[in-house]
C-alpha cells in the first residue's frame, strides 16, 4: 500500500483494518492453491480414484455438489448476515469449519473415494461461504472510487498467501520424495500445513476488523423470514438491476473457465503435460507470483482504465491462454500459458470483485455479493463439470477439453459488451431501504 493509503479508505477507515482484512485473503488462498489447484486434485485423480476414466469426473462431480451447496445457501446466509449484523461471527464458523475438514483430508489414502468426496465437499463449502462473506466488507472499507485498488490489495496479499503454503508444501514434499516417501505419505501432511496456516493467518482478520452493519429491528424468529424476504426482493428487481443482472450473468460464463483452470491445473499438467507432483507445484508457485503482480498492477490501472474495459482485455487473455495450451507440446510453451494464466486471474478476479461492489445497493452488501458468490460457484459447477465430462467421454482427452474451456470466455466476452457500469451504478445508489 504505497504512498497514501488513507485517501482510498471510507470515512472512518483505518489502514491497519484493511490489511487485516486483506489477511484473509492471504490466509484463505492456501486452501485454493494446494488443495483445489496444485496437490490435492492430482492426488484424488492419480492415487485416490486410482486414473479410473471416470476419475477426473468424479473430482469435478464433488466440487459441483459443494458448489451446489453454496447456490442454494449464499444469498440466503449474506442477507441473514446483513440483518443480524453478524458477517465477523458467520465468518468465524467458517473459518473453523474449512480448517477442520482440510486437515481431515490428511486421512485419505489410495481407494478412499468415499471419505475423500466427502470432505472435498465440506471443506470447499466453508471456504466458497467464507470468501463470499469477507468480500462484503469491501464497500465498507474503500471509496467508490477506489475500490478496484482496495480489492487489488486483497487479491495480491492472497496470491502472496498461496505461495507461502504452496512453498511449505514444496519444501516438504522435496523432503519426503528425498527419504522415498510416497504420495500417499506426503500430501496428507500437506492438508496439516495448509490447514495449519489458515488458522493462524485469518488471525489479525478476526482481532482488528470491524462490524459496521446495523441489526434490523425484527425478532429473533423473524430474521430467517426476513432474509428470505430481502432475498426474493432482490431477485423481483432484476429488471432495476439490469446491468447487475447482465454482469452476474457474464460472470458465470467467464469464472466458469476461470474455475476449471484452478480445478484442473495440476491435473493438465501431469496428465497431458507429463509434469511432475514437484514440477507442477514450481509451476503454480510461478503462476502465484505474477497473479500478485496482476492484481497489484490492474488494481491501480483499472480505477482509471474501468472496470469493464480492463476485465474485457483480460478475458482476451484468457482466451489466448487456452488457444496456446490447446497447442503446447512440450514444457516451454505451457510454462508460457500458466505465466499468461497468472496475470490474467489475478486483474480478472480483482475487477470482478471491485465491480460487485460497485454496482451493490449500500444498504445490502451482503447480500449481492451473495449473489456474486452463487454466479461464482454455479459457474464452479458448470466449467469443471464440462470439463470432466468431456475426459469421460473421449476416455481422457485433456487438450480437447480445455479447447472447449475457452468457448464460455467467449460467451462473457460478448454478454461483457451491453454492460453500463454508470448507468448500474445510478440504480445502486438509488436503493433506499
Amino acid at each position: 500500500m504505497a504512498g497514501k493509503p488513507e485517501a482510498s479508505l471510507a470515512e472512518g477507515v483505518r489502514p491497519r483494518e484493511v490489511v487485516s482484512w486483506a489477511m484473509y485473503d492471504f490466509a484463505n488462498s492456501g486452501y485454493t492453491t494446494v488443495v483445489i489447484t496444485a496437490v490435492f486434485n492430482a492426488y484424488f485423480v492419480a492415487e485416490v480414484a486410482g486414473r479410473a476414466p471416470w476419475a477426473t469426473f468424479a473430482w469435478t462431480a464433488a466440487l459441483a455438489v459443494s458448489y451446489a451447496l453454496i447456490v442454494l445457501t449464499a444469498p440466503v446466509i449474506g442477507a441473514w448476515a446483513d440483518a443480524r449484523a453478524a458477517k465477523i461471527r458467520l465468518l468465524a464458523a467458517t473459518t473453523i469449519g474449512c480448517v477442520l475438514f482440510t486437515a481431515g483430508l490428511a486421512t485419505v489414502g489410495s481407494g478412499d473415494l468415499a471419505l475423500g468426496i466427502a470432505l472435498v465437499i465440506l471443506s470447499n463449502f466453508f471456504f466458497g461461504t467464507g470468501e463470499n462473506l469477507v468480500a462484503s466488507f469491501l464497500p465498507e472499507l474503500a471509496k467508490e472510487e477506489a475500490m478496484g485498488k482496495v480489492s487489488g490489495w486483497g487479491w495480491g496479499l492472497g496470491y502472496l498467501g498461496g505461495l507461502l503454503a504452496l512453498g511449505a508444501c514444496l519444501a516438504y514434499i522435496t523432503y519426503a520424495q528425498g527419504q522415498g516417501a510416497p504420495a500417499t505419505a506426503f500430501v496428507p501432511v500437506t492438508m496439516l500445513i495448509t490447514a495449519g496456516l489458515f488458522a493462524a493467518a485469518s488471525l489479525p482478520t478476526f482481532l482488528f476488523l470491524r462490524e459496521r452493519a446495523v441489526p434490523v429491528p425484527v425478532t429473533a424468529a423473524g430474521v430467517l423470514n426476513n432474509a428470505f424476504s430481502r432475498v426474493a426482493e432482490t431477485l423481483g428487481r432484476a429488471r432495476r438491476y439490469s446491468d447487475l443482472w447482465r454482469f452476474l450473468t457474464c460472470l458465470v460464463f467467464y469464472q466458469a473457465g476461470i474455475q476449471t483452470v484452478i480445478a484442473l491445473a495440476a491435473v493438465y499438467a501431469q496428465e497431458a503435460m507429463g509434469f511432475t507432483t514437484r514440477d507442477t507445484i514450481t509451476l503454480i508457485l510461478v503462476v502465484n507470483v505474477t497473479a500478485a503482480i496482476g492484481a497489484f498492477a490492474f488494481g491501480h490501472v483499472q480505477d482509471r482504465l474501468g472496470h469493464v474495459r480492463t476485465l474485457a482485455y483480460t478475458l482476451c487473455g484468457w482466451l489466448l491462454a487456452v488457444v496456446l495450451a490447446w497447442m503446447a507440446e512440450g514444457p516451454a510453451l505451457f510454462w508460457v500459458v500458466a505465466n499468461l494464466v497468472g496475470l490474467c486471474m489475478g486483474s480478472t478476479q480483482s475487477a470482478g470483485r471491485a465491480l460487485i461492489g460497485y454496482l451493490s445497493p449500500p444498504a445490502r452488501t451482503a447480500e449481492f455479493f451473495g449473489l456474486w458468490g452463487l454466479a461464482v460457484k454455479l459457474s464452479s459447477i458448470i466449467g469443471p463439470l464440462t470439463y470432466g465430462a468431456v475426459t469421460w467421454v473421449t476416455q481422457g482427452n485433456h487438450r480437447l477439453a480445455i479447447l472447449v474451456t475457452g468457448l464460455f470466455f467467449v460467451a462473457g466476452l460478448a454478454i461483457l459488451a451491453g454492460l453500463d457500469p454508470a448507468r448500474g451504478r445510478r440504480a445502486a445508489l438509488e436503493e433506499t431501504s
